[in-house]
């Protein structure tokens, strides 16, 4: 796979991962998704999946470019991401729902 493609899904892996580990906290998953609150499974799945997310980006990174580079593109990315999901929950929280996908009904 062309190093392109692969930074550019270490960006979105990023950018998910951030969105799940904000969608378990309270306050972001009553924005995005309504005053229902979700199962304390619910919140630890999201925590899960934010972590893997999370780690998925690195070890895309990490295959990309040699280790010294590829964790500074990491950081740069994960602060774009931070950015990205204050911006969507700012402006758009709903968007995030699109996250949670079946969650949301398990709630």
């Amino acid at each position: 796979m062309p190093d392109v493609l692969l930074f550019g899904l270490a960006v979105l892996v990023n950018i998910a991962g951030l969105g799940w580990l904000a969608l378990a906290m309270d306050v972001h998953w009553e924005q995005a998704l309504g005053p229902v609150p979700a199962s304390g499974a619910t919140i630890k799945l999201l925590r899960v999946l934010g972590v893997a997310g999370l780690v998925a980006s690195l070890l895309l990174c990490l295959s990309v470019d040699h280790a010294s580079m590829a964790s500074l593109v990491w950081f740069m990315t994960l602060a774009g991401a931070a950015l990205a999901i204050a911006f969507t929950l700012t402006w758009r929280a709903h968007w995030l729902g699109l996250l949670v996908g079946k969650l949301r009904s398990a709630a």
